[in-house]
Formats: structure tokens, sequence, C-alpha cells
């Protein structure tokens, strides 16, 4: 981090951009999310390009639901570095913002440039779960739908799982919600939202 600083950041802005980024740093790690994003902003004005500093005000400004800037941020952070990982994020907060044609521009081209495992299961997430708010069931379950639900399965498929139940119970395929949410009672009991959907089947 302090590396692209240095590559990024103008030799007499240097000191004072590390030093607010460390302060953003640890209220970001204490998860004091406003107090990281007025710091990080202050951070960004003495070095805009540098990609650590546009990750962690696009996350923070994601954490306090200030929808127009996280998106804004984290495009900037995918732009100086190709990476994928939190479009997720983007398309959440284009959900949050009622963007649905980017929405679905977004997954358009996430599954283009693709992603780790993690980040896909996330981005098939949101998607679906953006097809539920429109009354597209069929088609969130063809997203997340899974082919077997296997007891080793990392928690970023059980998040697929829980939305694949939400589609179920919405097709009326309450003995598939019934498997499906009674493997995740099982496994992740404490999961959010787990007990509204018991309640549903």
């Amino acid at each position: 981090m302090r590396e692209e600083i240095r590559r990024v950041t103008k030799k007499d802005r240097q000191s004072a951009t590390l030093q607010m980024l460390s302060v953003g740093i640890d209220a970001f790690g204490d998860e004091a999310y406003p107090a990281a994003c007025r710091k990080l902003k202050e951070a960004k004005e003495l070095s805009p390009r540098s990609s650590a500093i546009r990750e962690l005000l696009g996350i923070s400004s994601y954490r306090c639901r200030k929808w127009a800037d996280a998106l804004s941020e984290l495009r900037a952070y995918r732009r100086l570095t190709g990476d994928t990982d939190h479009m997720p994020m983007e398309m959440d907060a284009l959900r949050a913002l009622n963007r649905d044609r980017d929405i679905e521009a977004a997954w358009s081209r996430f599954q283009e440039l693709g992603g780790n495992p993690s980040t896909e299961a996330e981005a098939k997430v949101v998607y679906a779960s953006f097809l539920l708010d429109q009354g597209r069931a069929a088609e969130a379950w063809n997203i997340v739908g899974p082919e077997r639900l296997a007891v080793d399965a990392p928690p970023y498929e059980r998040r697929c799982w829980f939305v694949a139940a939400r589609a179920a119970l919405e097709l009326d395929e309450q003995e598939v919600a019934a498997q499906i949410i009674e493997t995740l009672r099982r496994l992740e009991p404490d999961m959010p939202g787990l007990e509204e959907l018991i309640d549903q089947v």
C-alpha cells in the first residue's frame, strides 16, 4: 500500500496521504465507517489515483448506505486495477438506487469478466435477489438453484442456497424449499434471515 501511494502520489503529498490513510484504515477496522469515509475522502483529494484509497472509501460508503458514492468509488477502483471483486457491491448499490437497466448491464459485464468463486457466488446472490424483487422467480432459480446440497459447501454457496429457497417459495415449490431450508438449518443455523424462511415453509 505504501509503495502504491509513493508511485501515484505527488512527492510533497505522500506523507499527509499516508497519515490520512492510516487513520482511515484504523476507523475502517473499528467499523467506524462514517469516520473512515471522512478521512479517506481527504486522502483521495491528495491521491485520487490510489486504488487502495478508492477501494476502502467505496466499501466504507457502502457500509454507510451511501449508494451513489459507493458505486462511484468502487467503479474507480475497478478501472484502476481491473479487479472484479467488488462488482457484487456495485450491483447491490445499483439495486438500492433502483437503476434496473444498469443492474442488468452490470450482470452481463460481470459474466464477461468473471471473478473468483466467492465473488461469482455473491454476484449471483445480488442478481437473483434483484430478479425476485422484480417478480422473476423462475429466472432467479435458474441463477442460484443448487445442483446438490453438499454438506461441505463453503459459506458463499450457502448464501446462494438461501436465495434459491426464496425463489422456490415464490414458485410454490414447497418441498424443494423445505429441503434447502432444512439443510441450511443444520449447517448454518445462525444465518441471517433463516428463521423468517423457516416460518414460511
